[in-house]
């Protein structure tokens, strides 16, 4: 399989504004690609945008959004539309992480963390997928996590919304391999982003952290080789086959007594 060109394609990122996504929109400005950036802080967003507009000589446009918001995914789609840039490449990277006990974190925080790192990227993906099919090629990637791999108790929300991202993600690309477009779901561990802030739990960040720059890389080497998934990191490969080695249980206890809070 040919590496993909992104040479005037049209890359729609979540959570742009820092992070990976922020590594993803620097890395596939410089190999020639317009850009819709889509996160809810507009003045990172637009001071990214006026940078890597100059810098590389392309489209670059901020989309203000807050996935965690019902619809909010369709009207991002309709405004990359009426820009003129309906996506050529979609990469849902936007999703965030509860941590604790699951009857004592916030329901409607976590509502929205189902609503960010699942819904919306279904929604975005059902709209951009058949603009990408008409043409005959465009690429998806979403970003599941290492949490993916199996449940992960104090982040049950979390990991089960990853392992959503995980099979659905394997699903569309097994639908549409022979359609011209290539779907990843990408599985990075712990990455050295403001991730952990959010969370505010230090028990979350599992082995060393990656730096984004190297995770984007694998990402893009992964989707140009046709992959449906990649796990981020050979450290996190190898971790990655213990939940098919051991027995679920046992699996089970080992993630318990790593992502226990330290006052539970």
């Amino acid at each position: 399989m040919l590496p993909y060109d992104y040479t005037n394609q049209t890359v729609l990122i979540t959570g742009a504004s820092s992070g990976i996504g922020r590594v993803f929109a620097q890395t596939l400005a410089a190999r020639g690609a317009h850009l819709l950036l889509l996160a809810r802080s507009g003045a990172v967003l637009d001071s990214l945008a006026r940078e890597l507009s100059q810098r590389h000589g392309i489209r670059a446009h901020a989309l203000v959004a807050d996935l965690g918001l019902p619809g909010a995914a369709q009207d991002a789609y309709a405004q990359a539309c009426a820009l003129g840039m309906p996506p050529d490449v979609l990469i849902n990277n936007a999703g965030f992480a509860t941590h604790g006990r699951f009857e004592s974190i916030d329901l409607a925080r976590q509502a929205a963390e189902v609503t960010v790192n699942c819904t919306a990227l279904m929604e975005l993906t059902h709209c951009a997928l058949p603009h990408m099919l008409a043409r005959g090629r465009g690429a998806i990637i979403n970003v599941a996590s290492t949490a993916a791999l199996q449940p992960d108790p104090y982040m049950a929300i979390y990991g089960a919304s990853k392992a959503f991202v995980l099979s659905f993600s394997e699903a569309l690309w097994a639908e549409n391999r022979s359609r011209g477009v290539r779907v990843l779901a990408l599985c990075p561990g712990a990455t050295d982003t403001a991730f952990f802030d959010v969370v505010a739990a230090p028990e979350a960040a599992v082995g060393k952290r990656m730096a984004p720059q190297a995770v984007v890389a694998e990402a893009l080497r992964a989707l140009d080789r046709g992959r449906s998934s990649h796990v981020a990191g050979r450290p996190n490969r190898l971790l990655a086959w213990l939940p098919r080695l051991l027995p679920r249980q046992t699996v089970l206890g080992i993630v318990e007594g790593m992502l226990k809070p330290k006052t539970a």
